[in-house]
């Protein structure tokens, strides 16, 4: 049977997705249907497949409301699902967020929150903390996102800012229990990172929030300042009385994807090397190193793959269009100049890469001579932030549709000396 590097690669994330799926991670964590009622609320892209799974094997009543991104919907039978904006929240998700947060009051200990949150909860559930208008964290989270920050500072700042993160939706629903069902797209997989983990304590300050804003040059709207200098911003911090009666727990992540991507390449007789599942870092930077290890193996002579996961950041200069992952494998062209035997995938688990409609693309040994030949020049595109661009001149972009999960980036390498 012949060997396809571009269906061997697309094979792999389609694998590493599966394993992420809510319908693998959701039933064999359920709680128990309590005395009382059951409110589900959720927010993330993988929300209503979340939800729907809930649904699925539930036993017993339901009611409630989860948030997802627009095109990431799932259609489910009682619990109410709400599309919104993502990566900058609107009215849709502010307007949602608040009505989550009346249905969550009001309870009794014999009732039960069941919690779905998964990345990319942190714009779509976005509740402005009192004085802050939804403009005011639009405008912070526009620069932030084009900052270079990494997540944990970007969440940071949004949990000080918010009605509802950084646990405060756990302290909103006592006495009753706090189930939480998370999909983590995170690198290291803390409840607290997630969607800037509403039903977690936070150990961030709000000096740290100020600091972070100072730190990359971020024009802070007054109303933000204010709120951010009085004490009332802080979070709620851990507290054995508070939390006791909640539970955060991690039903889906990269590590496992990861881990189904490798079984299958074994199968084919494929040595892999796993980078892990946590890798951070300018995607142009993470990219130069991650060549270097690709031209390291290649010379070892052996058919390989390196696989990697994590959230690489980007700090937009240009005004092109493209993802991290697209922004990755640019450079990743760059730095391999060429190289023979050489192919790579790079891809948002969750289906979109960035704001454009792909989830991301390919590369393969000739990618940087078809762009020569079609005019478009790679060190170019890349110097105006234009990956997207680049991909698609050649047909090179990855297109998924949304995946209803996300576990983040997905990388592969794949090596295969004697081939070109």
């Amino acid at each position: 049977m012949s060997f396809d590097p571009r269906c061997f690669l697309v094979s792999l994330f389609h694998a590493a997705v599966d394993a992420a799926s809510a319908q693998i991670g959701v039933p064999p964590n359920l709680p128990p249907a309590p005395r009382g009622r059951t409110i589900v609320v959720g927010a993330g892209k993988a929300a209503a497949a979340m939800a729907k799974a809930v649904e699925d094997h539930w036993q017993g009543p339901l009611s409630g409301l989860v948030i997802t991104r627009y095109g990431h919907g799932v259609p489910c039978r009682t619990i109410e699902v709400v599309e919104a904006g993502h990566p900058v929240p609107d009215e849709a998700g502010r307007t949602a967020a608040e009505r989550m947060l009346r249905a969550v009051q009001g309870l009794t200990e014999d009732d039960l929150v069941l919690a779905l949150i998964s990345g990319g909860g942190s714009s779509l559930f976005s509740l402005p903390a009192p004085g802050i208008s939804l403009a005011d964290k639009q405008t912070v989270t526009r620069a932030l996102l084009t900052s270079g920050a990494p997540i944990s500072d970007i969440n940071c700042v949004r949990k000080h800012l918010s009605a509802v993160k950084g646990g405060r939706l756990a302290l909103a629903a006592q006495p009753a229990a706090v189930r939480s069902l998370i999909i983590s797209d995170v690198p290291g997989d803390d409840p607290a990172t997630v969607a800037s983990g509403p039903t977690v304590s936070d150990p961030t300050t709000r000096q740290q929030a100020l600091a972070i804003l100072e730190k990359y040059a971020i024009a802070i709207p007054h109303a933000v300042r204010s709120w951010l200098d009085d004490p009332a911003s802080e979070t709620p911090k851990p507290d054995e009385r508070t939390f006791a009666r909640v539970e955060n727990r991690v039903v889906a992540r990269a590590r496992d994807a990861l881990a189904a991507a490798a079984r299958m390449a074994e199968a084919r007789g494929i040595a892999v090397l796993d980078l892990g599942d946590a890798i951070e870092g300018e995607a142009r930077e993470v990219a130069r190193e991650h060549a270097q290890l690709a031209l390291r193996h290649a010379r070892k002579g052996r058919a390989s793959v390196l696989i990697s996961g994590g959230e690489t950041t980007v700090t937009v200069k240009g005004r092109g269009r493209g993802g991290r992952n697209s922004e990755y494998l640019l450079a990743l062209a760059l730095a391999l100049g060429g190289a023979p035997g050489i192919w790579a995938i790079a891809c948002d688990t969750d289906g979109i890469d960035g704001t454009q409609s792909n989830a991301g693309a390919m590369l393969t040994p000739d990618t940087l001579a078809r762009g020569r030949h079609l005019g478009v020049d790679a060190q170019e595109e890349l110097l105006k932030n234009d990956a997207y661009g680049f991909f698609q001149t050649l047909g090179d972009l990855v297109e998924t549709g949304p995946t209803r999960t996300n576990i983040n980036d997905f990388r592969a390498i794949l090596i295969r000396p004697h081939e070109s």
